[in-house]
C-alpha cells in the first residue's frame, strides 16, 4: 500500500549509506517535474585511496562519473540525489532488494523482496543473472513503449552485446546500425552502452527518409541527438562520419544482411553482431541445383529446403567471416517463441589468418551444394 514519500526516501538514504550496498538505479520523473539528470546510478568501488561510493548520472547526452568518499561528502552527494524528483528506485544491497515507484498523487509504492549478492547470486543459493541490463525506468521506455515482449527483447540483445565486448572499450566507442529501422534496439544499445562509462558516438542507417526524421527526432526527445544520428541511405553506400568500431545489423532483410557483414569486414570493425533475417538467395539457388548424394530428401520437398538454406546460408556467412580473419559465434538471440528469426552470429576480430583446413573446408561446402553466397561475391 502506498506510504508517505519521505519516510520511504529516508529508507533508501539509509540504505544508500549503510555498508552492504550493492547497487541503486533512479530514473524516470515523477509527474509534473523534470529531473536534471535521466539517471543514477550508485555502487561502492575500491580505488587506491581506498572504499568510495561512484556514482554515475547521464543527461541524456553522456554520462558523468564521479567517485564520493565515505562519510560526509558520499551523504552530501546522495541527499542531492534523492532531492531530485526521480519517479523510481531501485536498491540492491546484501539484506534487502528495495523498489520505489513514486505515484502519481506523490505517494511512494515500495516492494521489498530477498536480495541478490554481489556476485548475482541470490539468497537461495541458485545462478541468476540481473533482471534487466537496462531498468525498466529508463526514459527509452517512455519514448518507444515498454511492454513486456519488447524489454525481453532488448534485454536479450542487450545481454549478447555485453557477452560480445571486453571490459575495457574504446574511447570514444563509435557504433553503426545497418538497417536501424525504427531504432528502438539503436537506442537501447546506446543508452547500455553510455551507462558503462565511455563516449559513444552511434549511427543509424536506414533506406527510409521518414524513418530517419523519425528516429532523429527520437533523439532529441532523448537529449542524445548530438551522439546518436542518422542517416538515410543503402547499406552500400551510406556514408558514416567515421569508421564504426562496432557494427550491428539485426533483421536486416535477406542479402541485406551480407551487405552489412561485407562493410564491416571493409571497415574492420572490431565487433559484428547480425540476426539475420529471411534467406532467399541459397534457397533459389538449392531448388536450381541438384542436392549431392545422399541428401537429395534435404531439399526435395519446399518447405524442407527453405529450412535447410537457412541454416546452409548462416553457416556459410560464418565461414566466410572466419576466413577474413574473426571469431565467430551462433547463438540464440531471444527465445524462439517471440520470434523464429532468433539467430544472431557474434564476432569478434583477430585478424588471425585463415587455415589451409578452414578455407578447403568452405570451397567443398559450397562445391558440393552448388551455391555462391552472396557474401563471397561482395567480399571479392
Amino acid at each position: 500500500m502506498p506510504q508517505q514519500l519521505a519516510d520511504a526516501l529516508s529508507e533508501v538514504r539509509d540504505l544508500l549509506l549503510t555498508p552492504g550496498l550493492t547497487r541503486a538505479v533512479a530514473a524516470g520523473r515523477r509527474r509534473g517535474f523534470t529531473p536534471s539528470v535521466t539517471r543514477a546510478e550508485i555502487r561502492p568501488v575500491t580505488l587506491k585511496g581506498g572504499p568510495r561510493l561512484q556514482i554515475v548520472t547521464d543527461d541524456g547526452a553522456r554520462p558523468f562519473t564521479r567517485n564520493v568518499a565515505p562519510g560526509d561528502e558520499a551523504a552530501t552527494a546522495v541527499d542531492e540525489l534523492l532531492a531530485e524528483p526521480f519517479g523510481n528506485w531501485h536498491v540492491e544491497t546484501a539484506s534487502v532488494t528495495l523498489q520505489l515507484r513514486v505515484t502519481k498523487k506523490g505517494d511512494a509504492q515500495v516492494h521489498r523482496a530477498a536480495p541478490s549478492s554481489p556476485a548475482g547470486v541470490p539468497a537461495d543459493g541458485h545462478d541468476r543473472p540481473k533482471q534487466w541490463l537496462l531498468d525498466p525506468g529508463d526514459p527509452l521506455f517512455e519514448v518507444i513503449g515498454g511492454n513486456a515482449a519488447k524489454r525481453r527483447q532488448i534485454d536479450a540483445f542487450l545481454r549478447a552485446l555485453a557477452a560480445t565486448l571486453p571490459d575495457e572499450l574504446p574511447s570514444p566507442l563509435r557504433v553503426v546500425d545497418l538497417g536501424c529501422g525504427n531504432a528502438y534496439l539503436t537506442f537501447a544499445a546506446y543508452r547500455y552502452l553510455a551507462g558503462r562509462g565511455v563516449p559513444v558516438q552511434v549511427v543509424g542507417v536506414d533506406v527510409r527518409e521518414d524513418q530517419r526524421v523519425r528516429n532523429t527526432a527520437v533523439a532529441a526527445s532523448l537529449g542524445c541527438a548530438d551522439d546518436v544520428t542518422f542517416v538515410a541511405g543503402t547499406i552500400e553506400e551510406a556514408t558514416l562520419p567515421f569508421e564504426p568500431d562496432l557494427v550491428l545489423a539485426l533483421h536486416a532483410c535477406d542479402t541485406a544482411t551480407d551487405q552489412a557483414l561485407a562493410r564491416a569486414v571493409e571497415w574492420q570493425a572490431q565487433w559484428v553482431l547480425a540476426a539475420p533475417c529471411c534467406h532467399h538467395d541459397i534457397a533459389a539457388q538449392l531448388k536450381g541445383h541438384p542436392a549431392p548424394a545422399p541428401f537429395g530428401e534435404l531439399t526435395r520437398h519446399a518447405i524442407m529446403r527453405e529450412r535447410f538454406a537457412d541454416v546452409l546460408t548462416d553457416s556459410l556467412r560464418a565461414a566466410l567471416l572466419r576466413l577474413n580473419g574473426y571469431k565467430v559465434e551462433v547463438v540464440e538471440f531471444i527465445d524462439s517463441a517471440h520470434t523464429p528469426r532468433n539467430l544472431l552470429l557474434r564476432s569478434r576480430r583477430t585478424s588471425t589468418p585463415p587455415t589451409a583446413a578452414q578455407q578447403a573446408e568452405y570451397e567443398a561446402l559450397t562445391s558440393e551444394w552448388g551455391v555462391t553466397p552472396a557474401l563471397e561475391k561482395m567480399l571479392r
